[in-house]
């Protein structure tokens, strides 16, 4: 079995790798090769000490060949330009998230065509594939049965995407899975360029005795998940029996992940709670209204069956949020947060 993650490096892409090299099989089969894609890989990681790793660094499109020398069984797609940084330069966005998902849809169907193994094909897609237009608003609750009409050019990329997936799936050219992405949170190291990078900042910053800006009112609805629970709803979709029985994967539609609904103030509310007013006190509110517009358009509530079908739950609240980042990334937390009678 040998699994390639694209953006292996990345935050999640990490987490992923981490997770299976820590299992060591997918889907009941031993793991004989985990290549890890990048377009930077750092000089030091403990991933690349591990046997099982090998890695391809530089642009993705320009090593499908690399990849693709042995025969891939399983891609998990985590490599993708972030929403502000799309809606900032809409050329980076379509080549870096359409093109290149097209090209590494391409190199797996000429695998299959060349009689290969056919690849199981996962593809982290998000929210922002949701939008309230004005003459379809969003309803209450989101489902995927929600028509998608995303109000960013991130969110159109998804969304292509996605519809390609299918596509490539229908055909036979892979056996295609989408998981819809809530906002991760906490995410632990650097601020990225994502919109919603915030939502982790406004935690992640304080806890490290560092001041934090909220670029949001605080009464916004968000959508989040750890990424424990992320991780496992990835890996969860990627793993799943196709079927029509209960826990299998029906159809070729996305599974939206769990979510957990909070507002911004719930957020700050509790990080209060947890940490003490010196630590909320080093988050200003100060709206900014290009993110505002971006992350107001996206759902806050979502109707989670399909998910829950498949064994996935949300995390329960968002105080255990904070005490999983703090317990998963000591090194980082110079605040002292309330001890957890448990971490989910």
């Amino acid at each position: 079995m040998r699994i390639v993650i694209t953006g292996g490096f990345g935050f999640l892409g990490r987490q992923v790798a981490e997770a299976l090299l820590e299992r060591r099989t997918f889907d009941g089969a031993p793991i004989d090769r985990l290549t890890l894609a990048d377009k930077f890989v750092p000089d030091e990681s403990p991933l690349k000490a591990d046997a099982l790793v090998s890695v391809v660094e530089g642009d993705l499109t320009d090593h499908l060949d690399e990849l693709f020398a042995e025969p891939v069984d399983v891609v998990v797609h985590l490599a993708a330009a972030v929403s502000a940084e799309c809606e900032a330069d809409f050329d980076l966005g379509m080549t870096a998230n359409l093109d290149t998902t097209r090209a590494l849809l391409e190199a797996a169907r000429a695998q299959s065509e060349a009689g290969g193994p056919t690849v199981r094909l996962v593809l982290a897609s998000s929210v922002a594939v949701y939008g309230s237009d004005a003459a379809l608003p969003l309803p209450p609750v989101v489902s995927e049965s929600t028509l998608p009409t995303p109000q960013s050019s991130y969110g159109v990329q998804k969304r292509i995407c996605e519809q390609l997936v299918a596509e490539y799936t229908r055909r036979g050219y892979v056996d295609g899975r989408v998981t819809r992405l809530m906002t991760v949170s906490v995410r632990p190291g650097k601020p990225n360029a994502a919109a919603s990078g915030f939502l982790s900042g406004v935690v992640r910053e304080p806890l490290a005795g560092l001041a934090a800006t909220c670029p949001v009112s605080p009464d916004t609805r968000v959508a989040l998940a750890s990424p424990r629970r992320t991780v496992e709803g990835i890996l969860r979709v990627a793993q799943a029996e196709r079927g029509t029985q209960e826990g299998q994967l029906t159809g070729n539609i996305p599974v939206n992940l769990p979510a957990l609904t909070v507002t911004v103030a719930d957020m700050l509310a509790t990080l209060r709670e947890l940490a003490g007013d010196a630590v909320a006190d080093l988050v200003t509110v100060a709206p900014d209204a290009a993110v505002e517009a971006i992350v107001g358009s996206w759902p806050a509530a979502f109707d989670n069956t399909r998910a829950a079908a498949l064994g996935l739950s949300a995390d329960p609240d968002f105080a255990s949020v904070i005490r999983q980042y703090a317990a998963d990334h000591p090194d980082a937390v110079t605040a002292e947060v309330s001890a957890a009678t448990s971490i989910d």
